[in-house]
């Protein structure tokens, strides 16, 4: 790599302290998962060529599944896609009948990225520029804006035939109306629609003209149409990555509820494989219990079990199918292990070696006390060695002088939980028990002096 950008610098380092996975400069400390990346860049190629795909990303607490996923986004925008990523929590699911769908799709598109603005907020960039384009192209060829006006209509026919694509494509109008007399609250208006924002279809009604809205029973169609959308402004395609799917399997613990959110994943599963939607690509990460728990996850659902879990009749040593939507993220090998502390290394030295600080024998010298301390498991979570590495390193540079030695051997490093795993109440209650969110960092290695 050889080079990187103070900013990119500033943002790993202050993502990995805190346990969490930086949104941009990932290239500099990505190892391992060639074979996996492979599978998704196939995936973005069928997305692109007006198909449709899902992938289910499943790992243990800790094994880089967040990773992967902003990996997949940046790999993705890149591509020229649009990429929208939002985590599961209780109060943002795919189906609800209190507005937590409804608030997981105002979060996608808050978090909407496109390259040139890829930590989010590209939504109303996205509409200004087919708008910009289309507006061009029709006065090239000698429209007035009253004409102009009127062909928005036509341009946008192709939306209008999708379930919902009628409100969808007015508000778009709303829009190229506010952008044509300058009029920014419609343009806001509008933009505040699109983002799921407005809860009564009384005041959508008074604000722009349109009676429906965005609404928990029309999410997955409203995701559609940005499918469609994006690739008529000139995209590639829409991916939609969808974190911490566990929490539906073992926080939500309504049976009824976590079946009809299971019900969603189902349609989209069956719509991704069948060719009933193109343009779209779907990317789910979970742990293993998701996908595994015949009580509660994935496999508690009989469609979903025989879609997902498919046991091969040709068990091979060495050899990977990624032809089914489940990805298995597999452990880093020492040697992976080794090469990404070494990329942290140099993200802290900004590629300088005269900057290291710490050498090749600390760097295994770290990774042998860590083994001895957790035991074998120790190379299932990179999280665990990730932040307990970079808390090392942030010591080092903040005091000058110190000695790797003697941090290690005053080292207290813990196992890291994963806080879906708590004592299940009734499965059965109807009420919901809203168990508090985990904080970025409780699940990984406290390097502590």
């Amino acid at each position: 790599m050889g080079k990187i950008k103070p900013r990119e610098r500033d943002a790993i380092i202050q993502s990995l302290s805190a346990g969490v996975v930086p949104r941009i400069g990932l290239e500099h400390i990505q190892v391992g998962r060639k074979n996996e990346l492979n599978a998704i860049l196939s995936d973005l190629d069928r997305v692109r060529d007006d198909g449709a795909s899902i992938r289910f990303v499943i790992g243990r607490y800790g094994s880089g599944k967040s990773f992967f996923l902003n990996l997949c986004r940046i790999v993705a925008l890149e591509k020229k896609f649009v990429v929208a990523q939002a985590d599961i929590t209780l109060e943002k699911r795919l189906f609800s009948s209190d507005n937590q769908a409804r608030a997981l799709y105002t979060e996608l598109m808050h978090n909407i990225a496109v390259r040139a603005k890829p930590e989010g907020g590209a939504l109303p960039g996205i509409v200004e520029r087919w708008i910009s384009d289309l507006d061009y192209r029709l006065r090239k060829e000698g429209k007035s804006t009253e004409e102009i006006l009127q062909q928005i209509p036509l341009e946008l026919k192709g939306l209008q035939e999708i379930v919902s694509g009628y409100d969808f494509a007015m508000v778009l109008c709303k829009y190229f109306e506010g952008y044509q007399q300058g009029n920014d609250p419609l343009m806001a208006n509008a933009i505040r629609w699109l983002s799921g924002e407005y809860s009564t279809k009384t005041e959508a009604r008074q604000d722009l003209g349109v009676r429906n809205i965005i609404s928990d029973e029309n999410v997955y169609a409203y995701l559609k149409l940005w499918a469609r959308f994006v690739r008529m402004a000139g995209y590639s395609g829409f991916l939609v990555n969808i974190d911490e799917m566990g929490v539906l399997s073992h926080r939500l613990n309504n049976t009824q509820s976590r079946n009809k959110n299971y019900e969603v994943i189902l349609q989209i599963l069956n719509d991704s494989l069948q060719g009933n939607v193109s343009g779209l690509g779907f990317v789910f990460a979970g742990t293993d219990e998701f996908l595994k728990d015949q009580r509660r996850g994935l496999a508690s659902y009989e469609a979903l079990e025989r879609r997902l879990i498919v046991k091969s009749q040709f068990n091979v040593a060495g050899l990977k199918d990624f032809s089914g939507p489940v990805i298995e993220l597999e452990n880093l090998s020492k040697e992976d292990t080794v090469v990404l502390l070494y990329n942290i290394r140099n993200v802290f030295a900004s590629y300088d070696p005269t900057k290291y600080l710490i050498t090749d024998e600390g760097v295994n010298g770290f990774l042998t006390h860590c083994s001895k301390t957790l035991g074998s498991e120790f190379y299932l979570t990179p999280g665990d060695i990730v932040k307990s590495y970079t808390q090392l390193l942030s010591l080092l540079e903040q005091n000058p002088g110190t000695k790797w030695e003697t941090l290690i051997g005053n080292s207290c490093i813990e196992r890291s939980q994963d806080p879906d795993k708590v004592p299940i109440e009734d499965d059965e209650k109807p009420a919901e028990k809203q168990l508090p969110d985990k904080k970025p960092g409780d699940d990984l290695v406290s390097f502590k002096l």
